[in-house]
């Protein structure tokens, strides 16, 4: 038989790359593994996404790595800041000479007969594109969810007749001069909300334009808590006492928008309302859906509504009929005027990061699949994928998945297992998508997502305070998730007996 190159090849060197190679180097002594990367610097989404204003919508003390603190007490940090400190926590740990840079994988292929991952890729240099290919025993894609090469953009009728630009911001030019321009700004989610305000330093005036509102929560700039706290504990102690803070205080406000959404609507809404003062409309800021039904969109200091308070922006709630050479026609009969219009109107959800995967030749599709702990995949062979929390910081759920790959190729090494797989006997499948989430992005790519189960570990909780204790210590050996070696499956009787021979 021959023989693997990799135990584990990682695709994408993002935040949730990193994190998992470093978690794997200090869990796993002398593992041998790679990271597949397409662009040529390591930061993932902090790498692409250059527009005005680029910045976190989750907190730092738990968008950070758990083994790492964020040394910094800004709560939302800006975009060159995290990948900062991506790229100083893989130089920490060693990682970068790990990383294959300028390699778009297109490939991955799993064969049971030699019990290995292929994983075929381009390596896109400018002269000649260059085919190459990597074997490992167990992949563990860390792509994100979002397609790179183009956001998401609908329908924009007449817009060829429009005289100005058009741009999405995940395709924000260099340098780009918006100086004493009239902007509109097509949409009201993380990406708007950070946008607008931004803008304001150099725009003539700045629009949002929504369909519909979104739940906009003003957060402090700064905590203000830790800072004092750092004056008198160690660094390390006092980034963990935030974490604890913010994830009990994310869940909690998660959870009382779920059980009481009236009366967390009405609290919502009149912090808005003081916030926008009398002058500024509190309808385009009252959504038709309650509270966490779509995820809520954070702004430091409130800085959104200290835009509209002083007039350097507006917001109007409308649908686009057309655009005109000089702006955009709405339903209603207004035209906004405008000499540039960004259109952050969303992503294109995507998950592998858009590779082909085939098990013995037969292609893969997710909407057939089971999410086994919103982890791995059900009948999938030694493959893992992290997909982050939708109600609170995407880190949180990539830094206990990685825990959990390392505690599973732990158990592989300890029993001699070369295959484990997620298998389900009972049919168990539900309609719902993995997310439990309503947003528009989710709902375009539902037929392309895995499906999640009627009963754990088929369930993909969005919960870090039960996921911690199922992914850190639950029992690896649950009858779902079964190891083999040989094509024998190893029998939980089967371990405890190497366990009491390893204890004597």
């Amino acid at each position: 038989m021959s023989q693997a190159q990799f135990d584990v090849i990682i695709l994408g060197a993002g935040l949730s790359g990193i994190g998992a190679a470093c978690h794997l180097k200090t869990s796993i002594p002398g593992i041998k593994l790679a990271i597949v990367e397409r662009r040529e610097r390591m930061g993932g989404t902090w790498d692409l996404f250059k527009y005005p204003g680029i910045r976190s919508d989750s907190d730092m003390f738990t968008l950070g790595y758990d083994f790492r603190p964020w040394t910094d007490t800004k709560l939302l940090a800006d975009g060159p800041s995290i990948r900062q400190y991506i790229e100083d926590t893989a130089d920490e740990y060693g990682v970068r000479r790990d990383i294959r840079f300028g390699h778009k994988v297109t490939t991955t292929s799993w064969s049971s007969k030699d019990k290995f991952w292929t994983v075929k890729a381009v390596r896109e240099n400018p002269s000649q594109p260059e085919e190459v290919s990597f074997t490992a025993r167990f992949v563990y894609c860390c792509t994100g969810y979002y397609k790179y090469d183009a956001g998401y953009t609908p329908p924009l009728p007449g817009v060829e007749r429009f005289k100005g630009d058009v741009i999405h911001p995940q395709q924000w030019p260099e340098n780009y001069d918006y100086s004493g321009k009239r902007v509109v700004v097509i949409g009201s989610g993380a990406t708007a909300v950070t946008l607008v305000p931004a803008m304001t330093d150099k725009a003539a005036h700045v629009t949002m334009l929504q369909r519909s509102p979104t739940y906009v929560v003003s957060v402090p700039e700064r905590d203000l808590i830790t800072e004092a706290l750092r004056r008198v504990l160690p660094e390390g102690l006092t980034y963990r006492l935030a974490r604890v803070r913010n994830v009990v205080l994310q869940r909690a406000l998660f959870d009382v928008c779920r059980r009481a959404p009236k009366t967390m609507r009405r609290v919502l809404l009149a912090s808005v309302r003081k916030q926008l003062g009398p002058n500024v409309d509190i309808s385009h800021f009252e959504p038709n859906y309650n509270p966490w039904d779509e995820r809520m969109c954070a702004v430091p200091r409130g800085d959104l509504f200290q835009a509209l308070r002083e007039g350097k922006a507006s917001v109007v709630t409308d649908h686009i009929d057309t655009f005109t050479p000089a702006g955009i026609r709405l339903k209603s009969g207004r035209e906004l005027e405008a000499d540039i219009v960004v259109t952050a109107t969303g992503l294109d959800l995507q998950l592998l990061g858009g590779t082909q995967c085939l098990v013995d030749g037969r292609e893969l599709n997710l909407h057939e699949t089971l999410m086994y702990k919103g982890i791995m995949l059900g009948g999938v062979p030694n493959f893992a994928l992290v997909f982050g929390y939708t109600n609170a910081s995407w880190t949180l759920k990539a830094n206990i998945a990685n825990a959990f790959v390392c505690r599973v190729l732990q158990e592989m090494r300890r029993t001699g297992a070369d295959v484990v797989i997620p298998e389900d006997d009972e049919g168990c499948v539900a309609e719902q998508n993995f997310l439990n989430l309503n947003s528009g992005y989710i709902r375009r790519a539902n037929d392309r997502l895995p499906r999640q189960g009627t009963k754990r570990p088929w369930q993909n909780l969005q919960n870090y305070l039960l996921d911690v204790p199922a992914l850190r210590y639950g029992n690896l050996h649950d009858g779902y998730l079964r190891f083999y070696r040989d094509g024998r499956r190893i029998s939980r009787s089967a371990v405890q007996r190497v366990a009491n021979l390893l204890a004597a």
